[in-house]
């Protein structure tokens, strides 16, 4: 978004205008620009389609108000991406009630890197809590950006394994990205500040509000190709989550526990509806490498020679079983030349030869 045009006032005030909601703005924008509603009378708003009150409200724009958030945008280095621009994740505009809005402070363009969210408890045990991070860390090494919402708990140990392994993570906030919550995760905050990526669709400066944070759990599930869910209870935040995940067409994934810890509890309840049980981080590979085209390299893998991470071969091969036809298609090489490397990566145990092709191992 151009923020020096003015475009970035507009689209504020479309953004703070009550009961001017998305379908709306996407629906006129199809026959008209939206900047020239601003020119345009009460009438001549309603022969749009406008209700009476929104385009009262759109007439009766606080415009000191707006001018009072871009400097607030400006001070604090926010970037802003509507709906409208190229920059805005393309499966989170498929979600229910996509906003219209992201503020950001980073990386932008993590936003449409491949992503796993992983979620759970704020009270997690010592277990869970090395389980999300390990989970993270590889996932990272994989090409994994990890999302999560910097709650206590799950989420941070989350965002600490993505970091810890050098790799991307975003925090999606339940707050503006300018505030720092909860306070004993500043280090943490700007930690993923220099690594990563904060983003949020409230305006800068808004505080903590229970309202909002199962509001930022549908842009979690929204980003991501899947959802992970490592330790909670049934009634949970992190089954919210689960539940837009699940209406979004993500994948689910859970890490299983003792029948004795009431943190299981939502785990084994999402594994009895069908949810991947996964132990390792292959499990999520597995189900996510369709959708993420790139290759994966496995954690191990990710320390080998620069001559095998630059493999075409290799990199064609995924988690699943990958015929020769696709080998030879997705590397692009003369077909011998590429039976004489499966032949070297299957001696050097990176692949193995099942019945109808290859598959990568995690090794």
């Amino acid at each position: 978004m151009d923020q020096s045009s003015g475009k970035l006032a507009h689209w504020l005030a479309f953004y703070m205008c009550k009961g001017l909601g998305i379908k709306t703005l996407l629906a006129l924008s199809k026959n008209h620009s939206l900047e020239s509603l601003f020119g345009l009378s009460h009438q001549q708003l309603l022969q749009l389609g406008l209700s009476a009150n929104q385009a009262t409200n759109l007439l009766h724009t606080n415009w000191q108000q707006i001018t009072h958030y871009e400097q607030l945008i400006l001070h604090n280095n926010i970037t802003v991406i509507s709906i409208f621009d190229a920059a805005y994740p393309e499966d989170l505009k498929q979600i229910a009630s996509a906003p219209l809005l992201l503020f950001c402070k980073g990386d932008v363009s993590l936003l449409t890197s491949p992503q796993i969210a992983i979620v759970g408890s704020r009270n997690a045990t010592p277990t869970g809590l090395e389980i999300a991070a390990e989970f993270a860390y590889q996932l990272t090494l994989a090409g994994i950006t990890i999302t999560s919402g910097m709650a206590r708990g799950i989420d941070g140990a989350a965002h600490k394994g993505a970091l810890a392994g050098s790799g991307k993570t975003i925090a999606v906030l339940g707050t503006g990205v300018d505030i720092y919550y909860p306070k004993q995760h500043k280090l943490l905050t700007n930690q993923v500040l220099e690594q990563g990526l904060l983003v949020s669709e409230f305006l800068p400066g808004t505080a903590a509000n229970a309202h909002n944070f199962p509001r930022r759990n549908r842009i979690i599930s929204g980003l991501s190709l899947g959802v992970l869910i490592v330790e909670a209870e049934i009634k949970s935040g992190s089954l919210i989550t689960v539940r837009y995940a699940l209406e979004q067409n993500k994948e689910v994934f859970a890490v299983p526990g003792s029948i004795k810890n009431p943190l299981a509890q939502a785990s084994h309840f999402l594994i009895k509806q069908g949810a991947k049980l996964v132990e390792n981080v292959s499990d999520i590979l597995d189900e996510v490498s369709f959708a993420y085209q790139s290759g994966f390299l496995t954690p191990e893998q990710s320390t080998q020679t620069n001559k095998d991470s630059q493999c075409e071969v290799l990199n064609s091969i995924g988690f699943e079983v990958t015929s020769v036809d696709d080998i030879v298609r997705r590397a692009q090489w003369p077909i011998d030349k590429v039976q004489a490397r499966l032949l070297d990566l299957e001696l050097d145990d990176q692949i193995e030869r099942v019945l109808d092709g290859y598959i990568r191992l995690n090794t």
